[in-house]
């Protein structure tokens, strides 16, 4: 009910958006397929290369040929084949000439593909459980672009809009997946506990690093609207990111400790603590170095350029773009450490009540 009552109060308003009309977005984007490529001289000048490329326009009232000339050829620039589906945005209002940009490959197919790949081996492997973790994702995304993402938009304070939309989360992955049984019950109270606290070290610790909030592209792009808080964004990406590793060790916790009661029920709350945290120990230990390993590959190609300048060590982690990968790993792994004697000392109290082992 708390949830319910908090996403209410933060609830995004859509009279509340920020104008994007002059940012350059377009919502139009339609499938066009390559059938001509062409590289010489630009249409504009003699001693400048280009490449005109001849796209079959396959939707839209514009349907048909359109060539889009591309000029100042880099490593990065696109290479095209006869046949490649491709998506072109459409800006109605621009010259006939300019109406049709390049956006991307056309990977929808591919990406349905994998996707339903994915979901056979979930539901061979899960069987039941599988559907309801099937379900809590999906919930996860229906929360994260219906709830998070707007309300971060229209100005609410970021960093509580990802408490409650991660509490909520948390509260329908769980539920979704294990069922209203005792079990869930003491994995959320420990997500829910540990979350409390990496939410709390997060803040101290921006504050304290004086961070900005401003660490790649898209966090500088977004620095024009004037509803965004970049800080708060920046605590908001913690809290999320922590969020799905502690409910992965809060779950884990608690099925060890059933578990060990039902291979032995003679078993007492300490001494089912003593062994819960002994997997536990082993399940951080694997869970951190994940942590660091997911952020470093993120991160790879920054890395990559700052061994190319030859600072030290020191210099490197002390800039923020780095320092703000490190914040996060070391707070997460704060908060994941936290979640397992939390969790398996509730687990424990709960599977073996210290009057029912004494009695």
């Amino acid at each position: 009910m708390a949830i319910v009552v908090a996403m209410a109060l933060f609830w995004p308003q859509s009279d509340q958006m920020p104008d994007t009309s002059g940012l350059g977005f377009t919502s139009q984007v339609i499938t066009a397929e390559v059938s001509e490529v062409v590289e010489g001289t630009c249409s504009f000048a003699d001693d400048v290369s280009c490449r005109r490329v001849t796209f079959l326009i396959l939707e839209g009232p514009d349907a048909g040929t359109i060539t889009l000339e591309e000029w100042q050829l880099v490593p990065s620039s696109p290479e095209f084949e006869l046949g490649d589906r491709v998506l072109l945005n459409v800006v109605p209002e621009a010259p006939a000439l300019e109406r049709y940009q390049f956006s991307d490959r056309e990977r929808r197919p591919l990406l349905v593909g994998v996707g339903l790949v994915f979901l056979l081996v979930v539901l061979i492997l899960a069987r039941s459980k599988g559907v309801g973790a099937v379900a809590g994702l999906a919930a996860s995304l229906l929360v994260i672009f219906v709830y998070v993402v707007p309300a971060i938009l229209t100005g609410r304070p970021p960093e509580l809009v990802a408490i409650v939309g991660g509490s909520a989360i948390g509260m329908a992955a769980l539920y979704l997946t294990h069922g209203l049984k005792p079990l869930t019950h003491v994995a959320a109270i420990g997500t829910f506990a540990s979350l409390a606290l990496t939410v709390a070290l997060s803040a101290m610790v921006t504050r304290l690093a004086d961070l900005s909030g401003v660490v790649s592209e898209e966090a500088s792009f977004i620095l024009v609207l004037e509803t965004v808080d970049l800080r708060g964004l920046l605590l908001a990406g913690m809290v999320l990111g922590a969020l799905g590793a502690l409910d992965d060790v809060t779950v884990t916790q608690a099925s060890a400790v059933w578990e060990l009661h039902g291979a032995n029920p003679q078993l007492g709350p300490s001494d089912l603590f003593a062994s819960g945290l002994r997997v536990g120990r082993d399940h951080v230990a694997a869970s951190v170095n994940t942590l660091l390993l997911a952020y470093a590959g993120a991160a790879l190609p920054l890395l990559l350029l700052f061994g190319l300048s030859g600072l030290p060590l020191g210099v490197i982690a002390n800039s923020e773009v780095v320092a703000v990968e490190i914040i996060r790993t070391l707070v997460g792994s704060i908060g994941l450490i936290s979640a397992v004697p939390i969790t398996t000392w509730l687990a424990a109290r709960v599977v073996a009540p210290p009057l029912a082992s004494s009695a």
